[in-house]
């Protein structure tokens, strides 16, 4: 069984920072691509960045350069390190895994963790 367990969202003011977490834990489990995503308040789940096991990046236009993802590969966790942040970036953020195990390949979702940018 797969656990993926977020943390480090919160309150913040416009133009302030926020570090998410997201950490992942399988018994025998490889983790592959992670990434962030957002949803809010009546819209969509969206992409925000991923990052591949060896480190290679992609971010969604909405970042502008203000967000950057990083990972840990021994403790199978990745980073959102979010900075100037605005009130449109108020969302629930959730973390997605991709985790193998032998020939397969699994997706897995965390709880999400509230993110909110007051003006």
């Amino acid at each position: 069984q797969v656990q993926v367990v977020e943390s480090g969202g919160g309150l913040v003011q416009a133009g302030g920072s926020l570090r998410l977490s997201c950490a992942a834990s399988g018994s025998g489990f490889r983790f592959n691509d992670m990434g962030w995503y957002r949803e809010a308040s009546g819209k969509q789940r969206e992409l925000v960045a991923t990052i591949t096991s060896g480190g290679t990046t992609m971010y969604a236009g909405l970042t502008t350069g203000r967000f950057t993802i990083s990972r840990d590969n021994a403790k199978n966790t990745v980073y959102l390190q979010m900075t100037m942040l605005k009130p449109e970036d108020t969302a629930v953020y959730y973390c997605k895994v991709l985790g193998s195990r032998g020939p397969y390949q699994y997706q897995y979702w965390g709880q999400g963790t509230q993110v909110t940018v007051s003006s």
